[in-house]
C-alpha cells in the first residue's frame, strides 16, 4: 500500500509540474510578442527586403572593389589573366613573403 502511495503522490507532482510548465508557457509577458510580431513584420516587408538587398549588394561591390584593386598590385603573367578572389589572396601573401625575403638581403 505504502508503494502505491508513493507512486500516486509522484504522478500527482509530475502533473502538477506539467500543468505549471503548461500555464507558464501560455502566459504572455506584455510587450514581448508585439516586439516578436514587429520584428516579423518588418523583415517580411517588401521595403525591409528591398533596402536589406541594397545594402548588401553595396556591401558585395564594396568588397569586389577592394579585391580588383589588390589584383592590380600583384605582378602576374599575362598582366590582364582573370584571377578568383582565393588566388588573389594567396598571390598576395607569395608577393608579400618574396619582398620580405629581399628586404632581409
Amino acid at each position: 500500500m505504502k508503494i502505491f502511495s508513493l507512486i500516486c503522490t509522484n504522478i500527482k507532482m509530475n502533473t502538477t509540474i506539467a500543468n505549471e510548465h503548461q500555464q507558464h508557457l501560455l502566459k504572455k509577458e506584455p510587450g514581448a510578442n508585439k516586439l516578436v510580431d514587429r520584428r516579423r513584420c518588418r523583415r517580411t516587408s517588401i521595403l525591409y527586403r528591398q533596402a536589406h538587398a541594397s545594402r548588401e549588394r553595396s556591401r558585395v561591390e564594396s568588397f569586389n572593389r577592394a579585391f580588383e584593386q589588390l589584383r592590380r598590385l600583384l605582378p602576374t603573367l599575362p598582366p590582364n589573366k582573370k584571377l578568383t578572389k582565393i588566388e588573389i589572396l594567396r598571390l598576395a601573401i607569395s608577393y608579400m613573403t618574396y619582398l620580405d625575403c629581399i628586404l632581409m638581403l
